[in-house]
């Protein structure tokens, strides 16, 4: 099954498309995905999937990953080599995505461990990932001439900042770089430093996005991150359970409308320039993001303490509020409240199951 079966988060599909962009730059190219099968990468592979199929983008759409099955699984009853190509990619090997195709115009390099259970067991996998994976695509983007290439990155990046103000693109804390669980930013920000040097060393072109703490019915079960713990929780009718105070203050973007934040720096941002992706209205403590999911899911919110190995993959920041000003300036604007979007999330979570059954 696939989530683009259900009408609510169809809806939120099409609301991306409705963002002011010159979707006509995709038309007929070939566009590279990779992380199709995470909670970001699997939202932008429905998009251009429902492109495909309803405004006729005409776009060749390659998923590049690990495991064929689970691409297949993920985007039934889409198929393989009639609505999309599957390349192997292994971004910890170094190796490139193994495509016949001569030309890719566009590479979104969304893949990742993105969370804290991966950050405390493969530390080493995690790095490599971010490093050679991203080398691998940006010297594919070279050899193939790709007109650009649209890095994923994250609000982890800037580190620990004294300051309560939400962070710019221009701001950088502070980074213990012994610590095993700097495995996923500093490397995050490698990644990032990598894009300037094929930019200024090869001149293809690289755009970089941060996104704040994203959430959405894409959401996987693997997934170890508190907000995907809340929406399972909530979508069981179980309660929130903490693991912590809650006073960290996150910037919070429902997932559609962080897709809708990515095109727009694809097809609009300025080469060499990174973006911060938030939702204005969606910055809160942890704690107030708990509660909205209790309520959702006609629960409470209680404390438990940390084990020690969810304590290792923690992340330290208590202040990764971000300024998405720069964003906003290229014309983006959220379309979904942190009410809605949990009201949705839940929503879509129980019906999936259902349709699972």
């Amino acid at each position: 099954m696939t989530l683009l079966e259900i009408d609510q988060y169809k809806e939120d599909i099409k609301l991306i498309y409705e963002q002011n962009l010159p979707w006509n730059m995709l038309f007929g190219k070939a566009i590279l995905l990779t992380g199709a099968t995470g909670m970001i990468g699997s939202c932008v592979g429905d998009y251009l999937l429902w492109l495909n199929q309803t405004e006729k983008l005409k776009a060749d759409i390659i998923f590049a990953g690990r495991d064929r099955e689970r691409v297949r699984s993920r985007f039934e009853p889409f198929q393989e080599g009639k609505d999309y190509a599957f390349a192997p990619f292994d971004a910890v090997s170094g190796e490139p995505p193994l495509t016949d195709k001569k030309k890719i115009d566009f590479i979104i390099h969304a893949a990742s461990n993105a969370h804290p259970e991966a950050y405390a067991k493969q530390p080493v996998e995690t790095m490599l990932a971010n490093l050679l994976g991203t080398n691998a695509l940006l010297d594919l983007a070279v050899k193939r001439a790709a007109k650009r290439v649209l890095f994923i990155s994250s609000s982890e990046v800037y580190g620990i900042w004294e300051e309560e103000r939400p962070f710019l693109e221009t701001d950088y804390g502070y980074m213990d770089l012994l610590s095993a669980r700097s495995c996923y930013p500093s490397s995050k920000r490698g990644a990032e430093t990598l894009c300037a040097a094929y930019t200024g060393e090869y001149g293809i072109e690289t755009v970089i996005v941060r996104p704040g703490h994203v959430y959405g019915p894409t959401m996987t079960d693997q997934d170890s991150r508190a907000a995907a713990q809340f929406a399972r929780n909530a979508r069981d009718g179980k309660n929130i359970v903490m693991k912590s105070t809650g006073t960290q203050r996150r910037s919070y973007c429902y997932v559609t409308d962080c897709v809708a934040a990515l095109f727009t720096v694809l097809l609009k941002g300025e080469t060499g320039n990174a973006y911060n992706i938030s939702s204005e209205g969606s910055t809160c403590y942890l704690r107030s993001f708990a509660e909205a999911f209790a309520k959702a899911g006609g629960g409470n919110v209680q404390y438990a303490a940390p084990s020690s190995g969810e304590l290792k993959g923690y992340n330290r920041m208590y202040n990764s509020s971000l300024n998405a000003r720069k964003l906003e300036a290229l014309g983006w604007r959220a379309q979904i409240s942190l009410m809605d979007g949990v009201r949705k999330t839940v929503e879509e979570l129980r019906e999936i199951e259902t349709l699972r059954r």
